[in-house]
């Protein structure tokens, strides 16, 4: 029976698959003046963002690892203090779990990438020109409905939110465009391809990220829990200063700790810890769970247009900056980014408590936690990797303050 639950739970893999063997890191801690230099932005990062605490790893192959953890796990009366072993919600990074499974469907022949979306969900009308694979690149053209309910996310953290509910305000939202034409992030989209996704093979979001993901990753830590349950033992507290207009008001604090993971649910609901989410990370970039056909597609990414400089593109179910591949993601209470760089495995995850600055601030964070690592001297022995990053530490860093706009002392 063991054994059957296994290759069950491995979706085919046998046993469970270590995405970062295929970088043969060094089994060392990273220490000196970087190890300083890392706690020192995530010191930073939690005071400029407003949390109690958060947690941070990074992982250089050639040279060690470091994680480490600031503050406490909440503003509550004599807190315990953050530890690394602290969980935290993923946030968006969820996303990446569904759009795996996606991916891993359409390796199996279930589904194919350019199918469209009204062919599985026929019940919701005005779909017609979006694809399932334009639901995880965000060009479908769907709003998010997450900007406009987010002071009622924060405000009624607990509150449990029906997944049709949440698409029935993103489906009434104006289009962003045409499907295909405009990258913009959309939880509805997210929700959307879920449902699809569990209509096509009558299974639920659980058993298939169970079977196609974190089954096959030994991601035991990680899991999307119930909406209906709103404490989460072992996970940091939440914060926002998001008032019910929409404004940030910094004398505001509203506590979201116990809340429910239906406002994100297949997009954003799951929760983690460090060593979870980076191998989650690391194989969402690298494509270790999926043929080398599908992870190429995967990764055929198109420019996030508008502002966005050229070293920013889309790729299915994450982003690309540069050489590092991942997510920065916001839910109420919670900001986290997880990056990875496919060829040298440079691997960076972040999670802080108060979601008031917003995602790009969380992902300021991890590039200033990659710029330094990526400086990291080789082991005895090795070969120090050329990553060639499109912004400096103290650039990274400078963003950090311009966004955080509600620090604390």
């Amino acid at each position: 029976m063991a054994a059957a639950l296994t290759i069950a739970l491995t979706g085919c893999f046998g046993t469970a698959v270590d995405p970062s063997a295929q970088f043969s890191p060094v089994d060392a801690p990273l220490g000196g003046d970087l190890a300083d230099g890392l706690q020192g932005v995530l010191d930073q990062a939690v005071a400029l963002s407003g949390s109690s605490g958060g947690v941070a790893g990074v992982w250089a192959p050639w040279a060690g690892e470091w994680t480490a953890a600031s503050g406490t796990v909440d503003f509550g009366e004599k807190p315990p203090p953050m530890t690394t072993d602290t969980g935290f919600r993923l946030a968006t990074v969820t996303t990446e779990i569904t759009c795996t499974v996606l991916l891993r469907l359409a390796d199996q022949g279930e589904v194919q990438l350019d199918d469209p979306v009204a062919k599985y969900v026929d019940w919701i009308p005005k779909l017609d020109g979006i694809t399932l694979e334009q639901l995880c690149l965000h060009t479908s053209g769907l709003a998010d409905y997450y900007p406009v309910l987010r002071p009622t996310f924060g405000a009624n953290p607990g509150r449990v939110w029906p997944a049709n509910e949440l698409l029935a305000n993103g489906m009434a939202l104006n289009r962003i465009g045409p499907p295909g034409e405009q990258v913009r992030e959309s939880r509805t989209g997210i929700l959307l391809l879920a449902l699809a996704l569990e209509r096509r093979t009558s299974k639920t979001w659980d058993e298939l990220a169970q079977q196609y993901v974190l089954g096959p990753l030994g991601l035991e830590e990680t899991s999307l829990p119930p909406g209906t349950v709103t404490e989460h033992a072992g996970v940091m507290g939440g914060y926002s200063s998001i008032t019910v207009t929409g404004a940030v008001d910094c004398a505001v604090l509203l506590d979201d700790t116990e809340a429910s993971s239906s406002m994100g649910g297949a997009a954003a609901g799951a929760i983690s810890t460090l060593e979870d989410a980076r191998s989650l990370s690391e194989a969402f970039a690298t494509g270790a769970l999926l043929s080398e056909r599908t992870a190429r597609a995967q990764w055929n990414t198109v420019p996030l247009g508008g502002d966005a400089p050229a070293w920013q593109s889309a790729g299915l179910g994450g982003a690309q900056y540069g050489p590092m591949r991942g997510t920065a993601g916001e839910t109420a209470g919670a900001l986290t980014a997880a990056f990875t760089d496919a060829a040298s495995g440079l691997t960076v995850v972040v999670a802080l408590n108060n979601s008031t600055p917003g995602p790009a601030f969380v992902r300021e964070v991890a590039f200033a936690l990659a710029s330094l690592a990526s400086k990291a001297p080789p082991a005895a022995g090795g070969e120090q990797p050329l990553i060639e990053l499109p912004w400096s530490a103290d650039q990274a860093t400078a963003k950090m303050q311009e966004l955080g706009v509600c620090p604390r002392a």
